[in-house]
């Protein structure tokens, strides 16, 4: 059972935490794991008064929660766990000192979480504020989001700034798609069953599928997203972590210091990509008006009010360059305004060595694995079988489908905020990402973005499509076909 904690939101009032965070937190009291004592503090930037805060947070969780999940009674006993405070994350005021006070009204073992739900650019100023005023204790847990910096050198910088105050135990560097139930049931399934534990290699793969696609636009982000681009918003985190948990060894225990030494070693085996081979092996899009959920949608330039050359679609074709997936493809891709909102991973195995059937049964299809992880969170594998309402020898490809929703429909809501934010709190780091990954993360990444800001303009697609054509074409080169969401279903 987890201890009591305090956990301070810095940003408490942003978007981040009224969307994500603070349902976590109340997803975390409604399932008992939110032991009594645990103070939950989002700092804003002013405050006319409490209540008036405490009512914003109703309203949010009215919103974002789930059909069925909000209700007057659980609202009532969670709103006791909510401090919300004045906190200036840049300057030094009376404010930090009324917040040293109330986390030292308490017991002085508790855990502390400070949650930076912030730019990164401030990481360092109030990291250096907690230490000033003698907040970081050695049961201190510091959450920094994503992306950390927009180069390796940025990135390095804010690393070292916030190690000056912090031990590297005590960061937890928050990538939310780790926490997903369905990418950490995906080491259950490579490590706890003999078939896919002996079937994970070069010798019965053909490819592996990684793609995370959005229907969205730019919605509130364009000040930061025209800065960063797909390839530093998505790919440097989301799909290169995903990327390690598909192709990693199995660790020799599940502890947190052997799983990111596994993660490390596949990054560390990634094949780089410099100046003609990113020509070769990655795609990059923008999309323009198009017609999505037979709506018509503005383009990115017409949103963003300007003209720009940042790419709204990624596609790489990766290596790794060792034992077990030597000479196997693995494709990422990630767009905004693509046809359907969908993240996953697909497996796709090699055909057969020898098919005994003539042509009149039918084509045989390799097996397939699809993990999808959101908006539904399923498995599914792909076999060839017998068609039962036919005499005649006939084979088709059939799915297993294992739907994790309908499987828990007791109340159970996955929420990966809301498992990452409470291993924080009880000092489990295996779902956090170490600075080694940041840093070998973006030593593949920065070469792709220098060699593109040479290359002038993406290639363009409609919005409501799966991408560029270009995109088709770089997995054609290995006669491979992009899996795409509901469309093979």
């Amino acid at each position: 059972m987890l201890n009591p904690f305090d956990i301070v939101i810095f940003g408490g009032g942003g978007d981040l935490s009224l969307r994500k965070l603070l349902p976590a937190m109340y997803r975390a009291y409604q399932e008992g794991n939110l032991p009594e004592g645990t103070r939950i503090v989002p700092t804003v930037r002013a405050l006319a008064n409490e209540q008036e805060f405490i009512d914003k947070v109703q309203e949010s969780l009215k919103s974002f929660l789930a059909k069925g999940e909000y209700n007057a009674k659980d609202w009532k006993a969670f709103s006791t766990f909510l401090k919300p405070m004045v906190v200036n994350v840049t300057e030094q005021d009376d404010n930090w000192l009324q917040l040293k006070e109330l986390l030292e009204s308490d017991a002085d073992d508790k855990a502390r979480v400070f949650y930076y739900s912030l730019p990164p650019a401030v990481y360092g100023r109030c990291s250096e504020l907690l230490s000033d005023n003698q907040l970081i204790t050695d049961t201190t847990r510091v959450v920094v989001e994503k992306p950390i910096g927009y180069c390796g050198a940025s990135a390095e910088e804010i690393n070292a700034k916030i190690a000056e105050y912090f031990k590297e135990s005590q960061i937890y560097r928050i990538d939310h798609y780790l926490g997903k139930e369905t990418v950490q049931n995906l080491m259950a399934l490579r490590f706890s069953n003999v078939m896919f534990e002996n079937m994970w290699d070069a010798k019965t793969i053909d490819n592996i599928q990684i793609s995370i696609s959005e229907t969205v636009g730019l919605e509130s982000r364009a000040g930061f997203y025209d800065k960063a681009g797909a390839l530093r918003d998505m790919v440097q985190n989301h799909l290169l972590q995903l990327l390690c948990l598909v192709a990693m060894e199995s660790p020799n225990k599940l502890t947190a210091k052997s799983i990111r030494t596994e993660k490390l070693k596949v990054l560390e085996a990634l094949r780089p990509l410099v100046d003609a081979d990113v020509e070769a092996n990655t795609v990059r899009g923008q999309y323009v008006p198009g017609q999505l959920d037979d709506k018509l949608v503005p383009g990115y330039l017409e949103e963003l009010g300007e003209n720009s050359e940042t790419e709204t679609f990624v596609a790489i074709r990766a290596h790794i360059d060792n034992w077990r997936w030597s000479g196997v493809p693995f494709y990422l891709r990630t767009g905004k305004r693509m046809k359907k909102r969908c993240a996953e991973i697909i497996v796709e195995y090699k055909n057969v060595s020898h098919n005994v059937y003539d042509e009149t049964v039918g084509g045989i299809e390799p097996n397939r694995l699809v993990i999808r992880l959101q908006p539904e969170e399923s498995i599914q594998l792909t076999l060839m079988s017998k068609r039962l309402d036919n005499l005649e020898m006939q084979l088709e490809p059939v799915t297993l489908d294992l739907d994790l929703s309908k499987n828990y429909e007791n109340g159970f809501h996955s929420d990966a905020y809301k498992r990452l934010m409470l291993d924080a709190a009880s000092g489990n780091a295996s779902l956090f990402i170490h600075r080694d990954e940041v840093r070998q993360a973006w030593a593949w990444i920065d070469p792709i973005i220098n060699h593109w800001k040479t290359a002038g303009m993406p290639a363009l697609y409609r919005a409501g499509t799966w991408g560029p054509d270009d995109a088709d074409e770089l997995l054609a080169e290995n006669n491979h076909t992009w899996y795409n969401a509901g469309s093979k279903d």
